[in-house]
């Protein structure tokens, strides 16, 4: 008890520190979410229906998940410099394979009647794909994004390491001066607060996903 009572105070008497980690953590995951949202559905749609381009972007995307955080990190130091630039650049990378293979699987998944009554309807080709291929996928694509965004969430803490901001600093300061005076306290906020934020931007990307799909298909 001593201990939970101990973080309430520090979170407490660090509240404006806290809520700007958190709102710097929240824009360098949201707008890495935004690049990798856009590019990953292009690239989905554009190899959906070609089995080598598609077996090659999904396994590409798939040797980038498995490259270990904090190597592919400094890997683009040389590159942009330090600070939230190489951080992003790798997050990039990262968020791709969830929303790319979810945006696949949803297109795959439509049923080819559907299209074939569309283009009886007289719909070109970009009709179809806007108007009936990704509302009927789209379920599945937000999916991928819910995911994505969970994984960067957690992973962007790595980012004061490589120069970058957001609530990694709490875990960062608290474990290299562990022994000292709220050490502990300031690893437990970085980790509670990374926590929060994941489960609020994923409570949104929810209610945008239910308010985004069609009630036919909910």
């Amino acid at each position: 008890m001593d201990g939970v009572r101990s973080l309430i105070g520090f979170i407490a008497d660090n509240t404006s520190g806290i809520l700007e980690r958190t709102i710097e953590h929240a824009t360098i995951v949201l707008g890495v979410m935004l690049v990798a949202t856009v590019f990953s559905v292009v690239l989905g749609i554009a190899v959906q229906n070609r089995g080598l381009a598609k077996q090659v972007s999904l396994g590409t995307a798939g040797v980038l998940l498995t490259i270990p955080s904090l190597a592919l990190f400094a890997i683009f130091i040389p590159l942009v410099g330090i600070g939230n630039r190489p951080a992003q650049i790798a997050l990039f990378l990262y968020a791709i394979l969830p929303i790319l293979r979810n945006t696949v699987a949803g297109l795959d998944a439509v049923d080819p009647a559907i299209v074939e009554a569309a283009q009886g309807m007289g719909m070109g080709q970009f009709q179809q794909l806007v108007r009936v291929r990704i509302p009927l996928a789209w379920p599945v694509i937000i999916a991928g994004v819910r995911v994505s965004t969970q994984l960067i969430t957690g992973v962007a803490a790595i980012a004061v390491l490589v120069g970058g901001g957001g609530l990694g600093a709490y875990i960062q300061r608290g474990l290299t001066s562990l022994g000292n005076p709220f050490s502990i306290e300031r690893v437990w906020t970085g980790t509670l607060f990374i926590i929060l934020l994941a489960l609020v931007l994923d409570a949104v990307l929810g209610a945008i996903g239910r308010r985004t799909t069609s009630p036919g298909i909910r």
